[in-house]
C-alpha cells in the first residue's frame, strides 16, 4: 500500500508536512463553501430548504441500459434520471421543455458499451444546438470517450467532463466488467485535456469490494493534468447490486485521502461529490472534508452548514453539480 504521504504522487511541491488541510485551504481561497444539490433527488436538511431540482437536470441517453453492468452501480444511479431513450423528442426538444420549465444545467450521462464509452456523437448537433440557442450548462459523463468525441466534447463549450479515474486494472476488471487499464484512463485525460475539455476527474474511495486500492494512483494519475476540479465519492453499497453488503472504508482512511488530496493539488478546487454512504458516517466523513479543507459538499447531512459555520467558512448554496456556478 502505497504511502499516504508519498511525495511521488505530485506534479507540484506540497506543502509542508506540518501544514493542516484548513491552512493549505486558507492559503489558496477564499472562506466560502459551496453545498451542492444537484437534480438527481430531492435534498432537505433544516439547514437547506431552497432545493429546486428543475434547475440542474440529469438525462440518460441509454435510459437504464448499460452494457459493464458494473459490480458497485447496476445501473442504480441511471435510473433517478430523466429516460431520453424512452421519449419521443430529440434531446433538443426534451431540453427546451427543461428550459421552459426553469432549467439551467444538465447533466449528460448514460450507459456504457463494452468499451466504456457513452454515445454522445450522435447527439452533439443537439447538444451544440442546446448550448448556443438555449444556453444551458452542459457537463458530460463521456465514460472513456475516443478521440472524435473528445474533439466534439470541445465545440460544446462544456462545463466539464466528469470521468471516473480507476488506479487498479484489478478493479477496473473485476468491478467496471472492463478489458482496459489504467493506462487507458490516463490516455483519456491526456485527450480530452489536449482538446480543450474542462476535466472535472472523479476519484472513488473503497471501489474495490470496500478496500482502497488504486486510488493513490488515481490521485497520482489526476495530478498531470490541469483539473477544473477534482471530486471525491465513496463506496455507496447499493441495494440490489453485487456489492449491497460491502462496507466502505472507515472513516479514518476516507479522511486521511481528504488530506493527501489537498496537499497534493493545493490550489486545486477538491469537492465531495454526491455518492457516499448514508447514516451516521455521512455527517461524519462531511466533517471530515470540511477540516480537510474541500471546497464544497453535494447534499450536505444535517448539521454540515452549521460545522462549517463554525469553522469562518460562509455557505452558498447552488442547485447543481459540484463545482457548477451560476455566477
Amino acid at each position: 500500500m502505497k504511502n499516504l504521504n508519498t511525495p511521488e504522487i505530485l506534479h507540484t511541491e506540497m506543502p509542508p508536512q506540518s501544514m493542516m488541510g484548513m491552512e493549505i485551504r486558507r492559503k489558496y481561497f477564499p472562506d466560502t463553501i459551496r453545498f451542492h444539490n444537484p437534480g438527481l433527488r430531492r435534498h432537505r436538511t433544516s439547514e437547506i430548504s431552497c432545493h429546486q431540482i428543475e434547475e440542474f437536470v440529469s438525462i440518460s441517453l441509454t435510459g437504464t441500459h448499460c452494457a459493464l453492468d458494473c459490480k458497485h452501480c447496476g445501473t442504480n444511479v441511471l435510473r433517478g434520471m430523466n429516460d431520453l431513450s424512452r421519449s419521443s423528442k430529440s434531446l433538443f426538444e426534451l431540453c427546451s421543455e427543461l428550459a421552459e420549465q426553469g432549467a439551467r444545467g444538465i447533466l449528460i450521462s448514460g450507459g456504457s458499451d463494452r468499451k466504456g464509452k457513452v454515445p454522445i456523437l450522435p447527439h452533439l448537433p443537439d447538444l451544440i444546438r442546446i448550448r448556443r440557442e438555449l444556453g444551458l450548462i452542459i457537463r458530460v459523463h463521456p465514460g472513456l470517450p475516443d478521440e472524435e468525441t473528445s474533439a466534439g466534447l470541445a465545440e460544446l463549450d462544456i462545463d466539464g467532463a466528469m470521468v471516473d479515474i480507476i488506479g487498479s486494472d484489478q478493479t477496473i476488471r473485476e468491478v467496471y466488467h472492463l478489458d482496459a487499464t489504467t493506462e487507458d484512463y490516463d490516455a483519456v485525460m491526456e485527450r480530452l485535456n489536449r482538446n480543450g475539455v474542462p476535466l472535472v476527474p472523479h476519484i472513488i474511495l473503497g471501489l474495490h469490494f470496500g478496500k482502497m486500492l488504486g486510488e493513490w494512483k488515481a490521485l497520482e494519475m489526476t495530478a498531470k493534468y490541469p483539473l477544473k476540479l477534482l471530486v471525491l465519492v465513496i463506496l455507496m453499497p447499493l441495494s440490489g447490486t453485487k456489492m449491497e453488503q460491502v462496507q466502505p472504508p472507515p472513516a479514518d482512511e476516507i479522511g486521511a485521502f481528504f488530506e493527501t488530496a489537498r496537499k497534493a493539488l493545493p490550489e486545486t478546487e477538491i469537492m465531495l461529490g454526491c455518492a457516499r454512504p448514508l447514516g451516521g458516517i455521512k455527517k461524519e466523513i462531511d466533517r471530515l472534508a470540511i477540516d480537510a479543507g474541500l471546497n464544497g459538499i453535494a447534499y450536505p447531512a444535517e448539521g454540515t452548514v452549521a460545522y462549517a459555520r463554525e469553522h469562518g467558512l460562509e455557505p452558498q448554496i447552488i442547485n447543481a453539480c459540484c463545482g457548477v456556478n451560476w455566477n
